[in-house]
């Protein structure tokens, strides 16, 4: 029973991390795949959400607010507002930028915010990070099974709404509108719509669900340390973005079960077949199965496993035979 009982707790808590891997995925989904904006440095967005959060709920509150699970809520309003913000502010100086340029810009951003999250001990703790950050259901603590199936529901919800919602934001005029400035920005300009406007909007938005993202991992985990937030999770949620299909909601939420999956199962072989000391250099090789997925899906699937819809059709029309 104890056994059953680990996995389903394994499982859960793969399941959670997937999820808000994806969540993130969703936020440059709505960058990148809906409106074309090149942002590598999703790492330090991800890490502003955990650390707003891990802030206000750790040091701010009184713990009348935290048993009643009222701190974690407002923590995961403020790390969204926060990093929105943020981005916002981020967007205003960086967006008139393009493609390259801007990717420049957005990585040296996440650069200064890992020296700053290392540097500034008095706040984030240095390369320490911050313990001890409110989890949800502390009546759960002692049944890690019934913790991480709970935290799950909750997790899950969270995503399916966020999911909604952008499903329902993709097919209103204002969706449209970032598709069409993504496709053909002088069309647009042409229209009467102002491209700058709606993509500092489509990056702020998209800052806000990395930022949440990171809040619900800080909490779910209960511990955040600068090393979370680093390069390879920048390439993690971009292979999860490239591998499930750019544009498809869908599409990046399968990716990011995908990617994590190989991330955690290497993760599992090299602990099981490994050696301690081998398995720092064993840990390296889900980077290269990650990359190398990546690399077949760019050959054979280019636009991913679940392409945008209207990719689709243009496909299926450009392969259909001359009548």
């Amino acid at each position: 029973m104890d056994h059953l009982s680990g996995w389903l707790a394994y499982v859960a808590q793969f399941s959670v991390l997937a999820l808000i891997h994806g969540l993130s995925g969703l936020g440059l989904n709505l960058q990148w795949g809906k409106t074309g904006l090149f942002n590598v440095g999703i790492a330090a967005f991800i890490a502003l959400g955990a650390y707003s959060t891990a802030l206000v709920t750790t040091a701010w509150l009184p713990s009348t607010l935290q048993g009643a699970g009222v701190g974690i809520v407002l923590g995961l309003i403020v790390a969204m507002l926060f990093t929105g913000a943020l981005s916002a502010a981020v967007g205003a100086l960086t967006l008139r930028l393009r493609t390259d340029y801007l990717a420049i810009a957005t990585f040296g951003i996440a650069v200064v915010v890992e020296l700053s999250l290392r540097n500034a001990t008095s706040v984030t703790g240095g390369p320490l990070g911050i313990g001890f950050i409110p989890r949800p259901f502390p009546m759960l603590a002692d049944r890690p099974a019934w913790f991480a199936c709970a935290n799950l529901g909750v997790v899950a919800g969270i995503v399916v709404l966020v999911y909604v919602l952008l499903e329902r934001l993709s097919e209103s005029p204002w969706g449209r509108v970032l598709r069409a400035i993504r496709e053909d920005e002088r069309a647009a300009l042409s229209l009467g719509k102002r491209a700058s406007t709606y993509r500092l909007q489509a990056f702020a938005v998209g800052g806000a669900l990395m930022g949440l993202g990171g809040a619900l991992e800080a909490h779910s985990i209960g511990f955040i340390s600068p090393d979370h937030y680093t390069a390879t999770l920048t390439f993690q949620i971009w292979a999860m973005l490239v591998i499930g299909g750019s544009g498809n909601h869908r599409g990046v939420l399968l990716g990011a079960v995908i990617v994590s999956a190989i991330w955690s199962g290497t993760g599992l072989a090299a602990a099981a077949w490994f050696t301690p000391e081998a398995q720092a250099q064993a840990a390296a090789a889900r980077i290269v199965l990650i990359g190398l997925l990546l690399a077949l899906t760019l050959l054979w699937r280019p636009a991913g496993l679940l392409p945008e819809r209207s990719r689709r059709r243009l496909t299926r029309e450009t392969q259909r035979p001359p009548s």
